[in-house]
């Protein structure tokens, strides 16, 4: 008796970590936190003109909590753009979501949280390009963002791809962003009524977050 009852705790055992999912993020501030990141990225997470103080308040981590699912790798890097023009026109190829594809461990789900730095940079958008990319044409938005979805989908063919927008964004980074996610078949969450502090998720923005990934079934 002792054995069929140890017998079906390991299936139970096995059961469950069969079923647990790991998570990855490639972001930029809004999914930083520090120590968590690699040690040489630029953080925003926590900063003492957002009330986000604990790791637990990260919308990433009040995700994978509600879930029961586990962190697999968090490359996120505060000011970072998608496309490889930085702020004042600076070349951010150097470690824009393109650079950091292969960064992303063994995921059963990648969330790709990006856009952001690309529209308050006021990076050029471009033409929609789907094959053939040079580092010159991912200087632009939509050549870049199709290089990164196809590079992601090839790289890590077995994940599932959510692209994150985040509000109050300008809208060719919106239209943009439908239109390339439309191509590829990624699932594109467009968040909204994100509360904000220093012009990042605070703790109500981060549970928001959380919770309309939820909301869609994720």
């Amino acid at each position: 008796m002792k054995k069929v009852f140890l017998l079906l705790l390991m299936a139970v055992a096995v059961t469950a970590s069969a079923q647990t999912k790991k998570v990855s993020v490639l972001g930029d501030s809004y999914s930083t936190f520090q120590g968590i990141i690699p040690a040489n990225y630029s953080t925003f997470y926590p900063n003492n003109q957002n009330d986000v103080k604990e790791v637990e308040q990260t919308w990433w981590s009040l995700y994978i909590k509600a879930k029961g699912y586990e962190l697999e790798k968090n490359d996120s890097w505060g000011g970072t753009t998608i496309c490889g023009t930085g702020y004042g026109r600076m070349d951010s190829s150097r470690n824009n979501f393109i650079a950091r594809v292969d960064s992303l461990g063994n995921p059963d789900i990648i969330f790709v949280f990006g856009g952001t730095n690309d529209a308050w940079a006021n990076s050029p958008i471009g033409e929609y390009q789907y094959a053939d990319w040079t580092k010159e044409d991912c200087k632009n938005f939509r050549p870049a963002l199709a290089c990164l979805f196809d590079m992601l989908q090839k790289r890590y063919p077995k994940a599932k791809l959510v692209s994150l927008l985040n509000s109050e964004l300008r809208e060719p980074i919106n239209e943009s962003m439908r239109e390339v996610c439309k191509h590829y078949k990624v699932q594109l969450i467009e968040l909204h009524d994100i509360e904000k502090q220093n012009g990042h998720p605070s703790i109500s923005g981060m549970k928001s977050i959380c919770e309309q990934l939820i909301e869609v079934g994720l």
